[in-house]
């Protein structure tokens, strides 16, 4: 199990996964929004969406876990 979380205070702009989907090493799976800048989260590895911790607009801390994967 892999968990990402957000490095910033930020807010969730968009969500651009869905639980059960695939993903790969890279791949953009949350838009952060920041002082009005879009930071990308990506995953870490190969492996599928297990659950989505957050919902767009949500405000998050810096460590926050925003996914969860089943790694490969």
């Amino acid at each position: 199990m892999i968990e990402i979380k957000a490095e910033m205070d930020a807010t969730v702009w968009q969500i651009l996964i869905e639980v059960g989907q695939s993903v790969s090493t890279d791949d953009e799976v949350i838009i952060l929004e920041s002082m009005k800048m879009e930071i990308p989260v990506v995953v870490p590895s190969d492996g599928v969406v297990k659950s989505i911790e957050v919902s767009e607009a949500e405000a998050v801390k810096g460590g926050q876990t925003l996914v969860i994967l089943d790694s490969n």
